[in-house]
């Protein structure tokens, strides 16, 4: 029962498929390391079952393969101590994850029942995100649904790609704003893949401004150009729709003032 693929107990015999994902869960016997550290993260609202916070670029969400500490764990533990009994202990009340340079709003969950409700709201679709993104463009179509299967791009392990074999990726984008050589867009992601919103805006020409892993290359930012700007969610105990949105980071802005 400690080891999951794609969310679900299986047999020892269970036979894996490319791009599955295992999760492993050390015992709860098993102290967790992670240090608390004292680093400043706005949070945006706090109640007894959740915190949401806006996440500055370059921190990465939780512990991992170069990022023993500085990251959102660390930060959120020196917060909420009790934070680190909550699911699983390299990654204590993550339901969602951001990548290491997107900023933007997250959920990160405070009680077990938080953890287990808003994660099934994931699993079900119901949790709506937008995402602020400058792409290069012009975008040929103003508002539409990208579908096309993604997974791991088999030339560069590096990288996702749109490939047949992937899994179903739905992203419904709608341009907001036009500069000369840049579009800025709302991205919807209707599913929730590795890298879902670069790949996807790169397959159709308009790779994200500053995203160098896909095309996007761009003097002036250094960066990736995506944010997470709104988040709405069923609160785990009171059943209210929760909605919640953080304005483009500093960068972001001073970026797109010289377009104007």
């Amino acid at each position: 029962g400690n080891v999951k693929v794609d969310g679900l107990s299986v047999k020892p015999s269970f036979k894996l498929k490319v791009d599955q994902e295992i999760v492993i869960t050390p015992s709860l016997a098993e102290e967790s390391k992670i240090i608390p550290q004292d680093i400043p993260v706005e949070i945006v609202f706090e109640d007894n079952d959740v915190i949401v916070v806006d996440k500055p670029s370059g921190m990465p969400v939780h512990v991992g393969p170069g990022h023993p500490d500085g990251t959102l764990v660390n930060a959120l533990l020196s917060h909420c101590p009790d934070l680190k009994s909550i699911g699983n202990i390299i990654r204590p009340g993550i339901i969602h994850r951001l990548d290491l340079d997107t900023s933007g709003i997250m959920v990160v969950a405070k009680s077990e029942l938080a953890l287990k409700a808003i994660s099934s709201q994931f699993k079900q679709r119901e949790v709506k995100k937008t995402y602020t993104a400058l792409v290069k463009g012009p975008v040929d179509v103003t508002e539409a649904i990208i579908e096309a299967p993604i997974g791991r791009d088999p030339d560069n392990r590096k990288r996702m790609s749109v490939v047949t074999s992937g899994r179903e990726s739905v992203t419904r984008y709608r341009v907001e704003t036009r500069f000369k050589l840049f579009d800025l867009l709302e991205v919807t992601p209707l599913s929730g893949r590795t890298h879902q919103i670069r790949v996807h805006l790169s397959s159709i020409g308009n790779p994200i401004v500053g995203d160098n892993l896909y095309g996007g290359k761009t003097t002036g930012m250094a960066r990736p150009f995506l944010h997470a700007s709104s988040l709405s969610f069923r609160h785990p105990v009171s059943d209210e729709i929760m909605q919640f949105k953080c304005d483009i980071h500093d960068d972001l802005k001073m970026f797109m003032e010289q377009l104007r």
